[in-house]
């Protein structure tokens, strides 16, 4: 599974926003400039965000964007699907007809496994994503696998 670009950009740039949580608005320009993206993707994924409830925007002198609640209330899962729409990872968890669907053993386990990938989505918060990472700090993973050889 890959998320379309267009997901992926509507992550940099909620992080890049949620660097100015808090304390003014920032514009679309000034979030293309931080991220390094083109100015019509992001006023492209800034709208769609917004259309979603992850940013308000205002219009005139003193206007701009800002995160519409706070980063920590704000998850992967949410931006994805503002993008994206629901998380659906099979076409018959949409409702799409399925050439297989009579026979298929494993339509029944497609929601469990829908589920637990928009949950990993919807457990990391914007604000994680938005802290500088520590050269230090050890992957989730990492510490894990040492666990289990010690």
């Amino acid at each position: 599974m890959r998320l379309s670009n267009l997901a992926d950009y509507a992550v940099v740039t909620m992080c890049a926003a949620a660097h100015h949580c808090g304390f003014s608005r920032v514009t679309a320009g000034v979030l293309a400039a931080e991220t390094g993206l083109p100015v019509p993707t992001v006023q492209k994924v800034v709208s769609k965000l917004a259309g979603a409830g992850l940013l308000n925007s205002s219009r005139g002198s003193g206007g701009g964007l800002q995160l519409a609640r706070p980063a920590a209330a704000i998850s992967v899962a949410d931006i994805v699907e503002a993008v994206e729409g629901p998380i659906a990872l099979t076409a018959c968890l949409d409702g799409a007809d399925c050439a297989v669907d009579h026979s298929c053993s494993v339509k029944a386990h497609w929601p469990v496994i829908n589920d637990a990938l928009r949950g990993a989505l919807a457990d990391i918060p914007l604000s994680r994503l938005a802290q500088k990472p520590s050269t230090n700090a050890p992957l989730a993973h990492n510490t894990m696998a040492q666990e289990e050889m010690a």
